[in-house]
């Protein structure tokens, strides 16, 4: 019988791929594929259905097998888990294989929808700049610790910190006062960057169709607008809202026995970025 189902354990080098039939017999079993073999491997076998987890290249090589007539699905790494049967095997490639391939057809499992590249793009203008941003704040930090060191307390606004530190810096010793004016500079350089950014990510916000419907809502910007659709497209991995809140984790957990409901804090099961630009 043909393979109808493949699971793909993703690395840098070197492949784990494991195939079965409409049985459930196991009759591709290959624990070690080179990079440059994965693609004619794939391309070879009849129209099947792909799982791999969703881990660093997952959308390059979803995009890719899908050229070959393949229908490809994306899991959460910790969805995968309770598949792996480690007290009979153990953890290994192979094993990690096989259980991909199993999760894949459960009904029950939430799939990561798949990006183009236009989306992947713009969510690396989206790192790129949160990047910056917590740059940013760990020099700001790292200027107001070591001015602390000599008596010198500024206020925490950048602002107001940007203003204030001029007269400072000429009460302090030579090389202390080169590592200031450094720092300050480079703080100068990220806000730079920022802005670049910043006006890449609206000029992005307002070609779209999609990102301009999203603005019109209330509180949303042109980041959080290009944010989102570069993360779920058209949203149509999604039945409802409430599926896209339990995805971006923003649904409360529950802790419910005996009839009884319990509810705690959101799950956080989402993208964090994400969730924190909506919440």
């Amino acid at each position: 019988m043909p393979i109808i189902t493949v699971g793909i354990d993703l690395a840098k080098a070197v492949f784990a791929v494991h195939g079965v039939d409409e049985a459930g017999n196991a009759t591709l079993v290959k624990p070690k594929v080179a990079r440059d073999q994965l693609v004619p491997l794939i391309a070879q076998l009849p129209p099947c259905l792909i799982g791999m987890e969703a881990c660093s290249g997952a959308h390059h090589w979803a995009r890719v097998f899908a050229e070959h007539g393949h229908t490809v699905k994306l899991m959460a790494p910790k969805l995968v888990s309770p598949y792996r049967m480690s007290g009979k095997r153990g953890k290994n490639d192979a094993a990690d294989a096989a259980a991909i391939c199993e999760a894949v057809t459960r009904p029950s499992m939430r799939f990561v929808p798949v990006k183009d590249e236009h989306q992947q793009a713009t969510l690396c203008l989206h790192r790129t700049r949160q990047g910056f941003i917590e740059e940013r704040t760990s020099t700001y930090n790292r200027l107001r610790g070591l001015l602390s060191e000599f008596g010198v307390v500024l206020p925490q606004s950048p602002e107001r910190l940007r203003k204030e530190i001029g007269p400072c810096l000429d009460t302090l010793p030579g090389w202390a006062r080169r590592c200031m004016s450094e720092l300050l500079e480079h703080t100068r350089h990220i806000e730079d960057r920022l802005v670049e950014l910043d006006r890449a990510i609206n000029q992005i916000a307002r070609e779209d169709d999609r990102s301009r419907r999203l603005l019109q809502l209330r509180g949303v910007g042109s980041t959080t607008a290009s944010a989102l659709v570069a993360s779920i497209g058209d949203g149509h991995d999604f039945r409802n809202g409430r599926q896209v809140a339990a995805w971006l984790g923003l649904t409360p957990s529950q802790y419910s026995s005996g009839g009884k409901q319990r509810l705690g804090s959101i799950t956080k099961a989402g993208d964090a970025y994400l969730r924190s630009l909506l919440v």
